[in-house]
């Protein structure tokens, strides 16, 4: 499915089932992708994440129920899935400023929180800076790293903690030159781990796997560790020079604000990617990095192409 054609629908879907128990897994399987893109994307185009979007929604269609006088606070809460009166008018409360029974007297409190529209704008001309990015196959390859699960919800903040908790416990004696290594840090040098950092979204939940790692090189898996293998896929990858993070997340951020919305002959597959990072100081205005998606050529845009070969 299009990309925006895909987040327009979402924003339907989750509108149509504000009054029943869905999850960000219910609105990504509606619109047949991965929980992993559809999270991140929805989060980069409108700057919340499809669970607050559900919430606020809500919490404005119940203060519409309030100010309307016809059902109890109980009724209303039960409505929108919140379980008890007092989770709700909490809920109710952080949102609008004021509780249910404070809104009727004080209604200019209402906070409006109406559906999202999602539309391509189009800015820069000849000076905006374009994507520099491949695409081609690779062959099947395993990766080995340390591995812990993260929500989507909190990733961007808890990931760099991750780093920084490896880099103190094994990547940076690795990286100094140690002499003496541990049959861990054997791994890590050998395995050049730290080069990937890989995103998996098997678990659901709002969940998902995250590897510290590197292309594994054979031999013993030290216990602590995880092996993880690509299939054979066609892989776009996306260029980046500059110092991070922030230069990699402006190229995140592209990706799903420019090209996925406007690419007429790609679609991402597969709910994982990596992030490929250079060996070199990551403060530098020149420091290398990457981001790789698996993608798939649109069908629409294959039979362009075989169309334009016969005529």
């Amino acid at each position: 499915m299009e990309w925006l054609t895909a987040m327009k629908k979402s924003i339907a879907f989750m509108d149509s089932h504000l009054c029943d128990d869905i999850s960000a897994d219910d609105v990504a399987a509606e619109i047949f992708m991965s929980p992993f893109y559809f999270q991140r994307g929805f989060k980069i185009l409108t700057g919340i994440t499809p669970a607050e979007y559900i919430r606020n929604r809500r919490l404005y269609l119940a203060a519409l129920d309030v100010l309307g006088g016809k059902e109890k606070v109980i009724d209303i809460a039960l409505k929108y899935r919140y379980e008890t009166p007092e989770s709700f008018t909490r809920a109710f409360t952080r949102f609008h400023g004021v509780s249910p029974v404070q809104l009727k007297k004080s209604p200019q409190s209402l906070n409006i929180f109406l559906p999202l529209k999602i539309t391509i704008s189009i800015t820069g001309g000849n000076r905006m800076e374009k994507l520099d990015f491949t695409v081609s196959p690779m062959f099947g390859f395993k990766v080995i790293g340390f591995e812990r699960i993260f929500s989507m919800e909190n990733s961007y903040g808890e990931i760099p903690k991750f780093w920084d908790e490896l880099r103190e416990k094994y990547l940076g004696a690795v990286w100094s030159g140690k002499k003496e290594l541990s049959e861990i840090e054997r791994a890590v040098k050998e395995n050049c781990i730290g080069e990937y950092g890989v995103c998996i979204d098997d678990i659901g939940g709002g969940k998902f796997r995250y590897l510290v790692a590197g292309k594994y090189c054979g031999g013993k898996v030290p216990e602590g560790m995880t092996l993880f293998e690509f299939p054979d896929l066609e892989w776009a990858k996306f260029n980046c020079t500059g110092p991070m993070p922030n230069a990699l997340q402006n190229v995140n951020t592209k990706i799903f604000k420019e090209w996925l919305p406007g690419n007429p002959d790609y679609e991402m597959v597969t709910g994982c990617n990596i992030e490929w990072y250079d060996n070199s100081l990551m403060d530098s205005e020149d420091y290398k990095s990457a981001i790789w998606i698996p993608v798939k050529r649109k069908q629409e845009s294959s039979e362009r192409k075989f169309s334009s070969l016969n005529n």
